[in-house]
């Protein structure tokens, strides 16, 4: 499998759909988020969806167990590749995502968002680093019976070490040379995927390029490369 998914996190349908055709045979699959999904919700899902590319549905999902299980069902008909839930909501609420998510989509829990670092934690009562916050939920997340986690290219190689077979999700993957924005844990992505990513997530490389199409060859020609020369 193609490890790129580009993130469409644009309300512009238009530009949403341009982004997607110039994906479709170039990347793996698309990530739609919340700023897409409020704005279009699941019409705008089986609109990108029709153009064949698999999905990956960010709506981090994170309530009690019966909401969480009742969303994952009505999200179900959207046939998404991957769905996301927060780890933190707890084991009972990650088993009933799972039971709720069809067969083919995989559930996978958000740990620590790449926006946030140590000081981030201690201020919302969190103690200890980022990895370690990572490591105490991925273990919740292979316990619960769902498919793997997202977590930043800094904690990848940590959390796949732990979990041989789980399914690893990398957002705020930067390209050498690219801007960083407001991400404060990233990785290129060859060494993301070198340490164990499953998918990568890359959105403002490719969705602000000139070609965005262009940007994803490039990138793909990049994991070819070693991860060691290819560290921002």
């Amino acid at each position: 499998m193609n490890p790129i998914f580009v993130a469409i996190d644009t309300p512009d349908l238009e530009r949403a759909l341009a982004l997607a055709e110039a994906a479709t045979g170039e990347a793996g699959g698309v990530k739609l988020g919340l700023e897409f999904f409020s704005a279009h919700g699941p019409e705008g899902v089986r609109r990108l969806g029709a153009l064949g590319l698999p999905v990956f549905l960010d709506v981090k999902l994170h309530d009690i167990p019966n909401t969480v299980a009742k969303a994952v069902e009505a999200l179900a008909p959207l046939e998404p590749a991957i769905l996301t839930v927060h780890a933190s909501g707890g084991r009972a609420m990650l088993e009933a995502a799972k039971a709720a998510a069809p067969a083919a989509t995989k559930v996978v829990g958000v740990t620590v968002l790449t926006s946030l670092d140590e000081a981030d934690l201690a201020s919302a009562g969190i103690h200890g680093s980022p990895g370690e916050q990572v490591g105490r939920l991925a273990q919740l997340a292979r316990e619960s019976g769902i498919d793997g986690i997202v977590c930043s290219g800094a904690e990848v190689a940590q959390a796949h070490a732990q979990w041989q077979d789980g399914f690893f999700v990398v957002p705020g993957v930067r390209p050498p040379g690219a801007d960083v924005g407001d991400q404060k844990r990233v990785v290129t992505p060859a060494q993301a995927l070198a340490d164990g990513a499953s998918v990568l997530v890359i959105g403002r490389p490719i969705t602000a390029a000139p070609d965005p199409r262009k940007a994803i060859m490039d990138i793909s020609a990049s994991l070819e490369q070693t991860p060691a020369d290819l560290r921002i």
